[in-house]
């Protein structure tokens, strides 16, 4: 049941707010004046503030300012007999859902709640599903070799500079690039990724930078491109070594110039992305041979990350497992499976070739055939090796 706090110094206000809200089955609570009222918020956990603006001891505005520098800030709704356009202004930008003038309309007012706890349960919501997500890229470890990735990314993090993560397949690239993004001022704004060796490269321009309508045989509609919807944000950029050299000329203007051209146009577009860059290739190589451009490698690589293989970090497996082993019961909804020391240790011993996908798969297979607890000869069994 939603709770509900009414500030408010005139008992009868208060008593006439009450009565509403509890025939419309909300548990009500009251306030008689501002400090009262922020004492409460700060004792409990309330949905929504019906707050008066005008009050003895501290008024409306106060409350609303105090309260939402809070970390679990309730919806407030201002109410007010005095009200004016600039009071509801003031109010909305500090934060307030809406403003309702005295005596409130019965209607208005029920809508208006209603659509305040929409809203307080979608942000909370988005909240959950934020802390998911940003589980979902944890990044699990503790030898040395990933401390070092850690520390990088903590220092580089809160910049706008480029980085150029390196590493063999399977190693965590990507996850790399998304905690560079969950730490950044960015954070907000979009994160875009775009595996550049998946995409065909007569389409790879059109994906990054869009498309007009008509500029070629199926582009039924005008598109933005990838650059455009990372606008603000983080656009990353998988496997940039397969990328071909005619979109490279175009990535590189982009970086110098922030500017773009969909296919089809000569308009520029003004964009603001940083943009993050991984690659399991020697990039100096490929300059050599003539299939990367040396200039925007210079332009990628401000900070560079080396993510390590699996094999140069096995004391993490253990830690691994067990993150696998949540992560898969929680998918299938099941109980947690364990695994036996000698199991444990016999994973340790393998190459992984794969990195820490392979590891992964490994993992889920050995909880899909093994027993309860994943003995040793379950890895006998089921493992590669």
């Amino acid at each position: 049941m939603p709770k509900i706090l009414i500030i408010d110094d005139e008992r009868f206000i208060r008593a006439s707010l009450r009565e509403i809200l509890e025939y419309e089955k909300f548990e009500v609570s009251e306030a008689q004046d501002g400090e009262e009222g922020l004492a409460k918020i700060h004792e409990e956990e309330f949905d929504l503030v019906l707050c008066d603006v005008k009050m003895p001891k501290m008024d409306g505005i106060e409350v609303l300012e105090h309260a939402k520098a809070m970390d679990r800030s309730p919806q407030f709704i201002m109410i007010s007999a005095h009200g004016s356009i600039e009071t509801a202004v003031e109010a909305t930008k500090k934060g307030a859902f809406d403003f309702i003038p005295k005596p409130p309309d019965l209607n208005r007012l029920l809508l208006t709640v209603r659509n305040a706890l929409d809203k307080k349960q979608l942000v909370t919501e988005t909240k959950v599903l934020k802390k998911k997500l940003s589980k979902k890229f944890d990044m699990v470890g503790e030898s040395p070799a990933i401390a070092r990735v850690k520390d990088t990314i903590e220092k580089v993090a809160p910049t706008d500079a480029r980085v150029l993560i390196t590493g063999p397949n399977g190693t965590g690239k990507e996850l790399v690039a998304h905690w560079i993004h969950q730490k950044s001022n960015r954070q907000s704004e979009p994160f875009v990724a775009v595996n550049c060796a998946a995409i065909p490269s007569e389409l790879i321009e059109s994906e990054l930078f869009g498309h007009e309508k008509g500029a070629f045989t199926s582009a039924h509609k005008q598109r933005n491109g990838k650059f455009e919807q990372a606008q603000g944000g983080t656009l990353f950029l998988d496997e940039i070594g397969d990328m071909s050299l005619s979109a490279q000329s175009k990535v590189l203007r982009a970086l110098q110039e922030n500017l773009i051209n969909r296919v089809g146009s000569d308009k520029d577009i003004k964009v603001d992305v940083r943009v993050l860059a991984a690659t399991n290739k020697d990039l100096k190589k490929e300059i050599e041979g003539g299939r990367f451009r040396e200039d925007l490698y210079h332009r990628l690589s401000v900070i560079l990350v080396q993510v390590p293989a699996l094999k140069d970090r096995k004391e993490d497996i253990p830690l691994l497992v067990d993150k696998f082993l949540d992560d898969i019961s929680q998918e299938n909804g099941d109980v947690k499976k364990g695994i036996s020391k000698e199991a444990l240790q016999k994973l340790q011993e393998f190459p992984w070739t794969g990195n820490i996908r392979e590891l992964r798969n490994v993992v889920e297979r050995l909880v899909i055939l093994g027993e309860s607890v994943i003995s040793l000869e379950d890895i006998k069994k089921y493992a590669d090796y």
